[in-house]
């Protein structure tokens, strides 16, 4: 976790945006997932259990099928769990007797794109706040050009259209829709997948950037352990399925970060003591033919 006290970012009357690290705290305890219980029994977790503090960036590694994404979704309210439980800052998120529910308390960002191609990047980012009431439509668009100019100027597109854009440009787009709900929580699901080396870079520098000034918890996924390590606080590396935690590793690397972090001696130590542990699991799901199923 970042050392001190974030101070809040300068803002426009109305606009509620907190960087306040105080919320967020997730605890997983002891979760299991098995899907078609009747059937076929696939186990994707198995006494999955982390404590995760409000305002830190964890990032999930582990072969295809580990579970990382069955976890992502349960922490988001999109599927159930069949043991343990989960709590958010002291309350229960996800139990057996009471499946979780979406909130805007926990924002997803998928690896594909979600933005409405009609709308145009303030329409897009401001639409939650819009469709839900939140506030008038004139105090929102305020809002928004806030953001995006705190953002790296991104009031600039503000009236374009998504088609318009690179696909690294629509995914800061997508970040900044997710964190003007002000969620306690982002989960991000392996957002950056399919960018090539120089977008990925510029991707993970403005995602640094939104995280030093706002420090929300992040719950990042990956299969990049590069990416992993440059921009977590914590690495949890999962186990084959049925899904587990093999390690967690704390990434003590100074902030803010920047490119010469990855060339670091201190980042090269932290990588050799977690590539044996995700080569060890990745070569265990290719001898078991795993697919990527959850």
């Amino acid at each position: 976790m970042q050392n001190g006290s974030p101070e809040s970012p300068p803002s426009t009357p109305g606009v509620q945006l907190s960087a306040d690290s105080t919320m967020g705290h997730l605890e997983v305890r002891g979760v299991g997932k098995i899907y078609d219980p009747e059937g076929a029994r696939v186990e994707a977790l198995k006494k999955c259990s982390l404590d995760i503090p409000a305002g830190d960036f964890i990032a999930i590694v582990g072969p295809s099928g580990c579970g990382k994404s069955t976890l992502l979704n349960i922490l988001a309210g999109f599927d159930n769990l069949t043991d343990g439980d989960v709590l958010m800052d002291g309350e229960p998120l996800a139990t057996l007797d009471d499946p979780p529910k979406p909130g805007s308390d926990r924002v997803v960002v998928f690896q594909n794109g979600a933005l409405f191609p009609w709308k145009t990047v303030l329409q897009n980012v401001v639409y939650g706040l819009v469709v839900k009431k939140q506030m008038p439509e004139s105090e929102a668009n305020d809002m928004g050009m806030d953001l995006l100019a705190r953002t790296g100027g991104l009031d600039r597109i503000a009236q374009v259209f998504p088609g318009q854009l690179s696909s690294g440009m629509q995914r800061r787009v997508e970040i900044l829709r997710a964190l003007i709900n002000n969620p306690r929580i982002l989960l991000l699901d392996e957002p950056f997948r399919a960018m090539d080396t120089v977008s990925k870079t510029n991707m993970h520098q403005h995602l640094l950037d939104i995280y030093d000034t706002y420090h929300k918890t992040v719950f990042f996924i990956t299969h990049d352990l590069d990416e992993a390590i440059f921009l977590a606080d914590t690495v949890v590396v999962m186990t084959t399925r049925p899904g587990t935690i093999k390690l967690r590793l704390n990434i003590d690397l100074p902030r803010p970060r920047n490119r010469h972090t990855i060339t670091s001696q201190q980042f090269m130590e932290l990588k050799q003591h977690a590539v044996s542990a995700v080569h060890e699991e990745a070569k265990k799901a290719f001898e078991r033919g795993e697919r990527e199923l959850a």
